[in-house]
């Protein structure tokens, strides 16, 4: 990765073109290409947005994105290969403790099935309503017949 991030640095400078200007024509932070020319490949989370951004910069500058590519994959090969496999085995345990405890969190109508609530909550609800329709349904009744009970009084009286 250092040979890879030299060569695009070399031909940056060669072509006088500073970072910040790059930057600016790729639409890529400034940060994240030095990062590619120091060959830092710890400071990038996903290698796959790495490898878009070194094949966009290889163009950038007219040189072949694809060998570059090959070359970059060939070094993330030896760099994984050389990395024993108890630790390995302990990162997939943390990622997997740590994706169990995420997708609990998640909430996605594609992916996780929506919290319902137990059907005892809809029967109360209906109650409730059917309780409230009720109400105004008598006190709308005893409205009218009150009304008509004073009237009939008045009238009587007469």
């Amino acid at each position: 990765m250092d040979r890879l991030g030299s060569l695009l640095k070399e031909k940056r400078e060669s072509k006088g073109v500073n970072i910040s200007e790059a930057s600016g024509d790729l639409e890529i932070k400034e940060v994240i290409l030095e990062n590619i020319e120091e060959g830092n490949i710890g400071a990038f989370k996903d290698i796959f947005v790495l490898k878009e951004n070194i094949k966009s910069y290889a163009k950038y500058l007219g040189l072949e994105p694809d060998s570059l590519i090959d070359e970059f994959n060939e070094y993330l090969f030896e760099y994984t290969s050389k990395i024993p496999i108890k630790e390995i085995e302990k990162e997939i345990k943390s990622l997997n403790s740590k994706t169990e405890k995420e997708e609990l969190k998640m909430s996605s109508p594609y992916t996780l099935s929506s919290k319902k609530y137990p059907k005892k909550y809809y029967v109360m609800i209906y109650a409730i309503i059917m309780l409230l329709i009720l109400i105004v349904l008598f006190w709308s009744i005893k409205q009218i017949t009150g009304n008509t009970k004073a009237s009939n009084v008045i009238s009587y009286i007469k």
